[in-house]
């Protein structure tokens, strides 16, 4: 596609791509909500302007060489579905920035909203905390925020794909945290010592073998074991609750992500005394329970 020679500037631009992008009917939920906000994105980050400042620059006019650059970036978008994170090997946890690409999913997690509150009032004290495990950590990038929310906190980020722990290896590096985050290839708990923690975090696996078979093309770019949770998104979890128990210490706890998988997990564990946590666009994606309930839950 290239860049039709009627468009001039950034705001000219932008209209093309929301336009384009509606038609070609794309699906967004990779960190933008609707075209216009990921038009925008693409178009700044292909400038190298800030990201959150553009209006002074909306009506600035492009050079041909930006103008190629920005046709190149829209054509893979709209023709080939790739996420915006995939085409610009970044993506956004809040303020915090992660390089991403094909090798892991790309960051969002309503487990992210929680972290910078330190589990409160959960946790009631972050200082206290010296140890904690993300499970699943793909690109590491709940491990990077667990390093900030309990600053005393050794944190051991396990993944199964020695792909995503390359990937999880430059964002740790990229914050300066490879004295803190120990990275460890394992599939769940499998290849894990007999170490307990005070806080074992997951946003495992979790969509089901029907919603798989209609996802959008857009997520047929990201690891299909990222994703997959088998029938009733339930196989990681299974795991998870089974295992958790020997890798926490007492009043340790446990938190994780199961998506709109409320129903499912309430049906496999009947006894089990979930905490359902709300976030600000959420009210049961994420559980907690304590050592203490998982073993009564039982």
């Amino acid at each position: 596609m290239h860049a039709p020679p009627e468009l001039h500037t950034i705001r000219d631009h932008l209209r093309f791509a929301v336009s384009r992008f509606t038609q070609a009917r794309l699906s967004f939920g990779h960190g933008f909500a609707n075209a216009y906000d990921e038009a925008l994105y693409l178009l700044l980050h292909a400038l190298h302007l800030p990201l959150d400042r553009a209006e002074p620059f909306l009506d600035a006019r492009l050079t041909d060489g930006e103008r190629d650059e920005i046709a190149a970036l829209l054509t893979r978008r709209i023709e080939e579905h790739v996420p915006a994170a995939y085409l610009t090997h970044e993506a956004w946890l809040g303020d915090f920035r992660f390089y991403v690409d094909e090798r892991v999913i790309i960051p969002r997690s309503f487990i992210a909203e929680l972290l910078p509150d330190g589990l409160a009032p959960y946790v009631r004290d972050p200082a206290a905390v010296r140890s904690a495990l993300d499970l699943g950590t793909g690109s590491g990038c709940l491990a990077v925020l667990l390093a900030h929310a309990f600053a005393s906190a050794e944190i051991d980020a396990l993944d199964i794909s020695s792909d995503a722990l390359a990937v999880a290896q430059r964002n740790v590096s990229d914050y300066g945290l490879a004295d803190r985050i120990n990275l460890v290839r394992s599939d769940l708990f499998a290849n894990l010592t007999e170490k307990s923690y005070d806080v074992v975090i997951s946003n495992p696996p979790y969509v089901t073998t029907n919603a798989m078979d209609e996802l959008p093309r857009e997520y047929l770019h990201e690891p299909r074991l990222a994703l997959a949770g088998g029938d009733d998104g339930m196989d990681a979890v299974r795991v998870i609750l089974r295992e958790a128990p020997r890798h926490l210490q007492p009043g340790g706890i446990l938190v994780v992500e199961v998506g709109h998988n409320r129903d499912a997990a309430e049906t496999a564990f009947p006894r089990m005394p979930f905490v359902w946590l709300s976030t600000r666009s959420s009210t049961d994606s994420v559980f907690l329970l304590t050592r203490e309930d998982l073993i009564a839950g039982r």
